[in-house]
């Protein structure tokens, strides 16, 4: 198998313009992405970007850029964009920009399970949540899983409801994805879902067109950036893991 990870680095955001440039430790968030890609099982890391100042940025660490069309809708379209660029590649992960902290024991795992499991499209990563406040919160995207470790369904409500909430255990999904290249260009091809478009979560696209997602439990939890006081965060927990 032929691992291709895309970081996709779009320019504009409207929380945090630039935001791939943003200094972290005084490292640009895009290479603090593309160090913790290097130290993964990965034979091809490309920045799929809009912007010629990233890609300057990009080249100048020694990292591969390809230039993307402005005009696509999201990430997820840019990392098809440049898997089709890559037709040897035979899976794809989607590692967001904004997950500086992105590792090997994040990856390797996501990897290892289409490895293992030849009937799976794509796998993802699960978080027990730890805060009681996440669970209701609808930027956090919980999710339901059963024994075999495949998805049951995501959402921005709280599942399971708690009726018996005793012993009850709530877990999100976060960080990155691991495609099979043919299934994610199908998957890109293929119009928004009912239940997609009511919660507004991409992965309901995959199941309500009956096709299994894995799912790989993680202990650590994503840092992401999406804000000035995100960025203040990430800075703090620098400093107490000891890195520049």
């Amino acid at each position: 198998m032929s691992i291709l990870a895309v970081i996709p680095a779009r320019y504009a955001s409207t929380r945090l313009p630039g935001k791939p440039l943003v200094p972290l430790g005084g490292v640009p968030l895009v290479l603090r992405v593309l160090e913790g890609l290097r130290k993964c099982r990965v034979d091809r890391i490309v920045v799929a970007t809009d912007h010629e100042i990233i890609q300057e940025v990009v080249q100048k660490a020694g990292g591969e850029v390809m230039m993307t069309p402005k005009d696509l809708a999201s990430g997820g379209d840019r990392v098809a964009w440049v898997a089709r660029e890559i037709p040897e590649a035979s899976v794809v992960l989607n590692v967001q920009v904004d997950d500086p902290f992105v590792g090997p024991d994040m990856i390797d795992p996501l990897v290892a399970k289409l490895k293992e499991e030849s009937d799976l499209p794509l796998a993802l990563l699960a978080k027990k949540i730890d805060n009681p406040r996440e669970i209701e919160d609808p930027n956090v995207v919980k999710m339901v899983f059963d024994a075999r470790m495949r998805a049951l369904y995501f959402s921005r409500s709280p599942i399971p409801y708690p009726r018996n909430a005793e012993g009850a255990l709530w877990y999100k999904h976060i960080g990155p994805y691991a495609y099979r290249r043919d299934f994610l260009l199908r998957f890109a091809s293929w119009e928004p879902t009912p239940l997609e478009r009511t919660e507004s979560l991409e992965m309901l696209r995959i199941l309500e067109k009956g096709y299994p997602i894995g799912v790989v439990p993680v202990e650590r939890d994503t840092l992401e950036i999406d804000t000035p006081e995100d960025v203040t965060r990430c800075e703090a927990y620098l400093l107490r893991r000891g890195d520049s």
